[in-house]
């Protein structure tokens, strides 16, 4: 079965840096999507980053530049985060599916939560 495991979530001051990753296992689908979702304390959902298996990325406005997607071959995604805001304080869920357009109807991980103080 398809699993995700996430990590490198934890506290930071505003300001501050925190890469999460996630690792995909039991994917066997011929075209991927790797993303990062978040949801806030007000259970609002974000979509935040994708990364296609062209390796083409795309970003949430309210992220972009700061946030950066990338992934190795060895289906691991990453989400390296600067300039941390308080506003970034969610708990962040990785994602896979065939197709980015269905991201948010894929493959989730457990979450893990970022702080931001």
């Amino acid at each position: 079965h398809v699993q995700l495991v996430e990590s490198g979530g934890g506290s930071v001051q505003a300001g501050g840096s925190l890469g999460l990753s996630c690792a995909v296992s039991g994917y066997t689908f011929s075209s991927e999507c790797m993303g990062w979702f978040r949801e806030n304390a007000k259970k609002e959902r974000e979509g935040l980053a994708t990364i296609d298996s062209d390796g083409i990325t795309r970003y949430a406005d309210s992220v972009k530049g700061r946030f950066t997607i990338s992934r190795d071959t060895a289906n691991t995604v990453y989400l390296r985060m600067n300039s941390l805001k308080f506003e970034d304080t969610a708990v962040y869920y990785c994602a896979i599916s065939d197709t980015c357009a269905a991201l948010h109807l894929g493959y989730w991980g457990q979450g893990t939560q970022v702080t931001v103080s």
